[in-house]
C-alpha cells in the first residue's frame, strides 16, 4: 500500500519522542507536530477509513489526542462520533471503565446513550502502549450493546504488549511497534 507508507514516513518525521516524560523511564510521544499539519491529519484519517471502510458505524475518539484524529475521521467517513473521556468530564448518565497506564490508573466514561446496542464502533487513539486505555474503551463499547469494529491509533511502543493485549480484535497501527 504504497499510500500508506508515505504516512507512516511523515509520521515517523513528525512524531517527537520526549524522554522521561511524564516520568522518568517513559519515552512520551508528541503528536503536537503531527496535528499541526492538516494534511497529515487528513492523510491519517483515510488510511483508518482504507483500512477499517464498511466494518463500523461509529467512531469512538478516546481523551485527549484521540479526539483529533477521530473528529478527523468521522468528517472524513462521515459517521457519528462518540467520546470516550476521563472521569466526571460529561454531563449525565455514564459507563464507566476503570484501567491501568503505562505509569497509573485512570477511568473513562461514556455517555449511556451514546451508542445503540449493536453498534459497531472504530476506537480511535494517538498511541497505543499497554492496551489499558483501549480496552477500557472497549469495555464502554460493551457496555452500550455495541461491538468494536476494530482500534486504528497512528503509533504503537514496542515492548509493551498493546497489540496483543487486545486480541482477538483488528488492531491497526500506522506505525506498529518494531
Amino acid at each position: 500500500m504504497p499510500h500508506t507508507v508515505d504516512v507512516a514516513d511523515a509520521l515517523r518525521e513528525a512524531i517527537r519522542v520526549v524522554p522521561d516524560f511524564p516520568q522518568p523511564g517513559v519515552r512520551f510521544q508528541d503528536l503536537a507536530p503531527v496535528f499541526a499539519r492538516p494534511d497529515l491529519v487528513r492523510r491519517l484519517a483515510e488510511a483508518f477509513d482504507e483500512t477499517f471502510h464498511g466494518t463500523y458505524e461509529r467512531i469512538m475518539a478516546v481523551e485527549a489526542r484521540g479526539f483529533v484524529l477521530g473528529t478527523a475521521l468521522s468528517a472524513l467517513a462521515d459517521r457519528p462520533l462518540v467520546l470516550a473521556r476521563k472521569k466526571g468530564k460529561l454531563p449525565g448518565p455514564v459507563h464507566r471503565a476503570e484501567y491501568v497506564l503505562e505509569y497509573g490508573t485512570a477511568t473513562l466514561e461514556m455517555q449511556r446513550d451514546a451508542v445503540r446496542p449493536g453498534d459497531r464502533l472504530l476506537v480511535v487513539d494517538d498511541v497505543l502502549a499497554t492496551g489499558g486505555t483501549l480496552a477500557a474503551a472497549a469495555e464502554l463499547v460493551a457496555a452500550g450493546g455495541a461491538h468494536v469494529a476494530g482500534f486504528a491509533v497512528a503509533s504503537t511502543i514496542a515492548g509493551l504488549g498493546g497489540t496483543e493485549s487486545l486480541a482477538p480484535a483488528k488492531v491497526y497501527s500506522v506505525l506498529p511497534a518494531g
